[in-house]
Parts: structure tokens; sequence; C-alpha cells
């Protein structure tokens, strides 16, 4: 395990083991997301990065949150009342 500590100004150095393993870039930006007690550090994508990611993929099969709440539904017998998608935190 590799660690680090908090300067004075709460900015975090990233070891270099780790910058070169996951080949992280000077100015590169990052998205900081809290995960309980934890911080999880994901790279900034961009739009034009994601192009073409969901090639093939199939639009037919997908399910918005409405089909995914109303399954939910009619499988627990859910009546009336609003539901709501669990938090994942």
């Amino acid at each position: 395990m590799t660690t680090a500590t908090l300067s004075s100004k709460f900015q975090i150095s990233i070891p270099k083991k780790i910058r070169d393993a996951l080949d992280f870039q000077p100015g590169q930006e990052f998205e900081f997301i809290a995960v309980g007690r934890s911080i999880r550090l994901v790279p900034k994508v961009s739009i034009k990065d994601l192009a073409g990611s969901a090639k093939g993929a199939n639009p037919a099969d997908y399910r918005d949150r409405g089909d995914r709440l109303a399954d939910y539904a009619s499988e627990t017998g859910h009546r009336g009342g609003k539901l709501r998608a669990k938090s994942r935190t």
C-alpha cells in the first residue's frame, strides 16, 4: 500500500508509482467522489473522449428508470406513493 500526507493547504501528491501505473498527466482533471468515509478519485472524461464508446450498443434493450421502477412495483405489489431508486452511497 502506498501512502501520502495531506498538506496544511489540503493538497496531496499522488505517489509516482500510482501516477505511472495509471498514466496520469500534469494538468489532468479529476472528479472527487465521496464513498462512505473514503474518496474515489476518477479522471474527468470529456464528451469527445466518449465518442464511439457505445458503438454496437442495442438501444432496443434500453430500460429507463421509469421502466425499472414499474417492474419493481409489479414484482413487490407496491401500490401508490412515490418509488425512489436506492442510493448507492
